[in-house]
């Protein structure tokens, strides 16, 4: 069934997931206000999602089915929208299948119909960043873009009132979401993976292939016009898997080549290896190189990804909340030290102290290297409670294990003195205390500020 912007009208679509995110709340409207009859259902219910189905209340032609999924409404139905995370072996997705009822999600579906040039950037770390410094270039070049995919707040498939064939897609894809382009059997234009770390363990059943594969649909369907990008650190994990596969032009890049005398507003090594990658989209799609530099060297970087919150009394506050993973810690450790920068903070040797607040919901991940270089670089340790708290709790006997994030924040400012920083990068999941790493985020934000900070 080929789609176009009008094919909505009267058609019956089943919505898989509606969250607290703004996206499925974004893609809800837009398929309402374009006539479809719509189930919304989600296993939340309506009390957790009162925000999301506030929103809604307004559209008649929505049934909502919360706090449960039923095999009916998955039947007789013209499309099912997926969301992010819906199970491998969902038997409400089987029963769509097993009818003959096609199965999306908003990104692909968005590609389809708008038919614009779209980049895809994919990687379990440093895709948000990457994304964002994109669309940012995009604007300084005076190119028309627009933002979507695994962007907090943004529905991907509201972006269809706003393109025109100028423009660009730029997509932040999660791994969820590139399993959507091979059901498909679609990819980007640009395909472009940052890195790969394991990560989703539960998901995956801890097949780590299984993460892999998901995310190579990003460049599985491209043609020999398209182009992958590939980040140093993915390269030869790709490549050793998939090199007989990929029929596109494949460009390698890594943090070398970011030129050295570009100096970066963010922190990190890891920025550096983001704003190459960046680099590369850019000159792929006709940029130069004085509009690159330019717009990379102002970039303030992504709200939760190592942002400087505030600073009192000489100590500074980060908020790295989308730190979800060991590795996303540990640069953010290193951002923080000498060696995440190309001149020394102060002189040579001196690396700030660094109080952390870390901790949540247990990924299965290992947090080996990250425990040796916490007992190396961390002055303070502070953990909130959690799965995955625990399984690290013995190793660091004088840290202190909290259960909300206020008299975490208190315990933390209690041991830092001037030159400091208060990092707040969890390692964890943040599920169980928090929303989600997102509501996480905010209610650090929010104590940070509460503290005159």
């Amino acid at each position: 069934m080929e789609l176009t912007r009008n094919s909505f009208r009267g058609m019956r679509i089943t919505v898989m997931g509606l969250g607290l995110l703004g996206r499925g709340v974004g893609d809800v409207r837009y398929l309402a206000r374009s006539g479809a009859e719509l189930i919304v259902t989600d296993l939340k219910s309506y009390e957790e999602l009162g925000e999301s189905v506030k929103q809604l209340v307004e559209f008649s032609n929505i049934q909502f089915v919360l706090g449960e999924h039923r095999l009916e409404d998955f039947r007789d139905r013209d499309l099912i929208l997926k969301a992010a995370g819906v199970p491998l072996d969902s038997p409400y997705i089987a029963e769509a299948k097993k009818h003959s009822v096609s199965v999306r999600m908003s990104a692909d579906l968005f590609m389809e119909i708008s038919g614009v040039p779209t980049i895809g950037i994919t990687g379990t770390r440093g895709k948000s960043t990457v994304t964002h410094m994109v669309h940012s270039i995009f604007e300084s070049a005076g190119k028309p873009s627009v933002l979507g995919g695994n962007v907090r707040g943004v529905s991907t498939l509201a972006l269809l009132d706003e393109v025109t064939p100028a423009h660009t897609a730029i997509l932040e894809l999660d791994s969820w979401q590139c399993q959507g382009f091979g059901e498909a059997h679609m990819s980007p234009h640009i395909a472009v993976c940052t890195t790969f770390f394991p990560d989703h363990l539960g998901y995956y059943k801890n097949n780590l292939d299984r993460y892999l594969a998901d995310k190579a649909f990003i460049f599985l369907n491209q043609t020999e016009k398209d182009i992958l990008i590939l980040g140093q650190q993915v390269a030869d994990i790709v490549l050793n898997k998939y090199e007989s596969d990929i029929i596109s032009k494949v460009i390698i890049v890594g943090e070398k080549d970011i030129p050295d005398d570009w100096q970066l507003s963010i922190l990190g090594r890891h920025n550096r290896y983001n704003a190459a990658l960046a680099r590369a989209i850019a000159r792929a799609s006709a940029v130069g190189d004085d509009t690159i530099r330019h717009t990379l060297e102002n970039f303030k970087g992504v709200p939760g990804r190592l942002e400087l919150i505030g600073e009192k009394n000489s100590v500074q506050y980060y908020n790295d909340t989308t730190a979800t993973t060991p590795e996303a810690t540990l640069a953010a450790l290193a951002a923080l030290s000498n060696e995440g920068f190309r001149k020394p903070l102060i002189n040579e040797g001196f690396t700030k102290p660094l109080i952390l607040i870390m901790g949540g919901a247990d990924k299965g991940l290992s947090m080996e290297a990250l425990s040796k270089e916490i007992k190396t670089r961390v002055k303070h340790l502070v953990l909130l409670s959690g799965t995955g708290t625990d399984t690290i709790c013995s190793q660091f006997p004088t840290a202190t294990v909290h259960a909300n994030l206020p008299t975490a924040l208190d315990d933390a400012i209690s041991h830092a003195s001037p030159n400091d920083i208060i990092l707040f990068s969890p390692a964890f999941a943040s599920f169980g205390m928090f929303k989600n790493e997102f509501d996480r985020g905010d209610q650090f934000n929010a104590l940070v500020q509460s503290h005159s900070v």
